[in-house]
């Protein structure tokens, strides 16, 4: 690690941030002619790790510090706009496995674009996704590692908000390259019908997308696959008064899983349904989805690593933020072979149901109360897809919150879970059952000076405990968290976490933290120091395996 590297990137954030800060104030005097506009951000994640003895099986990164840098500037001027990013990784963060191998600093996205009101042109790296994602999406999610971007050129057209049109064509980023044996072609179409028919209490579109995957076959498997796999996917989307609709199915096309020294043709599939009501302080979300051998990638080689996807199957779950009943997120089952070969997909779904108590009334009190719950289940499928396997349950989970202001100064948030998981993905029929309760508790003593509360507590049975992944964390957990906000620049925090259940008292560990943050301007800076369990970082229902580490954390934003 060189921390000459880290200190360069920081101050050359912050020079950019003061000369067009300077630059924007000599504008204001002028103001004579529209140069444009400049804006940008820097962003860094340093962790430095520290040896702990109390942790058992503990494996230290190779090198000390990791730290994860992006430099980012867009300029605009009327329909034209520019931008680059630069990322830096000395060496990157442990648990980044897709560039772990990288010690660099690279000029990795770069693009130009001219918009006008119906139509645009983009040449360079973009990000885009058809649909919800499943067919494809190309994204950049710097908490997973995450960064599919396309090399490339794209076109849009719009006629009228009656038709829209897309048409892309790139290689997708591997790593902090751009792969030359991969390419995606593929157009988007959108036709809006309820416009085309001047409907005005309703709204109804249909959908389609056409995407062919490229990959150059090497010499000494030809024969054995295909160099391309097209895929295709249909919507239709209905709204009228509170009720919405969508309707979503994927041909992924025939993809090849390697097994051994074979190469299996699959062909993947997907449906999604969504139906939704709001009205009279009620809303409810229902969620359907089938998956088939939807496991896609752009190269056939590191399959394991996170970059190297090109669609978007996030878990239909509820996604939790406190951090026991988040202890396991949910990973959805896409079909692989090598692992579960008769368990090709999944399907479930989950419904919500949140509901406002009005005010004034015996429930609501004199500021209402907000209401809400979630039930999700999910099996895996029969081999052939046909029908879910009866018994092997991957997930089933009911959740109940609600949200209490008593007064301007007191708030209190109350939440139950009841998690029942397939530890191993249904290769056995055992499960493990959760039950977690959470206190959330929020004061102001003034308008700028606040503490919350809050106390976790999980009850659990034990599944396989002779797994060392299930046995770490058996049984019962506590929980609490105590932050001190002085708004609107200060927070600090002091938490802990403690598997005191634990059958085995080499896992009875305390995994502690604590921290402040700072922000002021165009300026955020956070520094922590403590114990993290191995686990799962999760964000948008997609999730990345994360070591147990203990060190100090510091993260910085700089946005101009």
């Amino acid at each position: 690690m060189n921390f000459k590297h880290i200190f360069a990137l920081t101050a050359l954030a912050m020079l950019a941030v003061n000369g067009f800060a300077q630059a924007d104030t000599e504008g204001k005097k002028k103001a004579k002619r529209d140069w444009g506009s400049l804006s940008g951000s820097f962003e860094t994640n340093s962790i430095y790790y520290v040896e702990d003895s109390e942790v058992p099986n503990q494996k230290m990164p190779k090198h000390d510090v990791g730290s994860n840098n992006y430099l980012k500037a867009d300029y605009v001027r009327g329909r034209f706009s520019a931008g680059v990013q630069a990322e830096g990784y000395f060496s990157a963060l442990y648990g980044f496995e897709q560039i772990a191998d990288y010690d660099q600093f690279n000029l990795t996205n770069f693009y130009v674009q001219w918009a006008d009101k119906n139509y645009s042109i983009t040449g360079g790296t973009f990000y885009d996704q058809f649909g919800s994602g499943l067919l494809f999406r190309a994204f950049e999610d710097r908490a997973l590692g995450v960064n599919n971007a396309l090399l490339g050129a794209r076109v849009t057209y719009n006629l009228k908000n009656i038709l829209a049109l897309k048409g892309m064509w790139g290689k997708p980023r591997f790593g902090m390259n751009y792969n030359t044996d991969a390419q995606l072609w593929g157009f988007d179409a959108s036709l809006r019908l309820s416009e085309l028919w001047h409907a005005e209490r309703s709204s109804l579109a249909v959908e389609g997308s056409f995407l062919n995957h490229y990959e150059k076959v090497p010499a000494e498997i030809k024969g054995k696959l295909k160099s391309n796999t097209i895929g295709w996917s249909g919507r239709l989307n209905y709204e009228i008064g509170g009720f919405t609709s969508k309707f979503e199915y994927v041909d992924n096309g025939k993809n090849y899983y390697q097994d051994g020294n074979e190469f299996i043709p699959r062909r993947g599939n997907a449906q999604q349904l969504e139906l939704g009501y709001s009205g009279n302080g009620l809303g409810i979300m229902v969620t359907g989805r089938r998956l088939e051998w939807m496991y896609t990638h752009f190269t056939r080689e590191n399959t394991g690593m996170a970059g190297n996807i090109y669609n978007y199957i996030p878990a239909q779950s509820l996604q939790h933020t406190y951090v026991l009943a988040n202890l396991h997120p949910y990973s959805p089952m896409l079909g692989e072979t090598g692992f579960r070969k008769n368990v090709p997909g999944e399907l479930g779904g989950q419904i919500d149901v949140y509901y406002h108590v009005k005010r004034g009334t015996a429930l609501g009190g004199k500021r209402g109360m907000k209401l809400h719950a979630n039930f999700t289940t999910y099996y895996g499928l029969q081999e052939g897809g046909s029908r879910i396997r009866t018994g092997e349950m991957l997930l089933r989970e009911f959740t109940f919150d609600m949200e209490k202001q008593f007064n301007r100064k007191f708030k209190m948030n109350l939440f139950y879970s009841n998690q029942e998981r397939n530890v191993v993905h249904g290769e056995h029929l055992k499960t493990q059952l959760s039950h977690i309760i959470v206190g959330d508790f929020l004061y102001k003593w003034t308008p700028k000076f606040s503490t919350r509360l809050e106390l976790q507590y999980l009850i659990s049975n034990e599944a396989y405990p002779e797994l060392y992944e299930v046995a770490r964390d058996s049984k019962d957990w506590m929980a609490a968290l105590l932050e001190v906000s002085f708004a609107p620049k200060w927070t600090i925090y002091v938490s802990d976490m403690y598997n005191h259940g634990n059958p085995n008292h080499d896992y009875r560990i305390h995994y502690y933290s604590a921290g402040a943050s700072f922000t002021h301007s165009f300026m955020r800076l956070q520094l922590s120091y403590g114990r993290n369990r191995e686990g799962y970082v999760c964000s948008g229902g997609v999730c990345r395996k994360q070591p147990t580490y203990t060190g100090a954390n510091l993260m910085m934003t700089l946005s101009f």
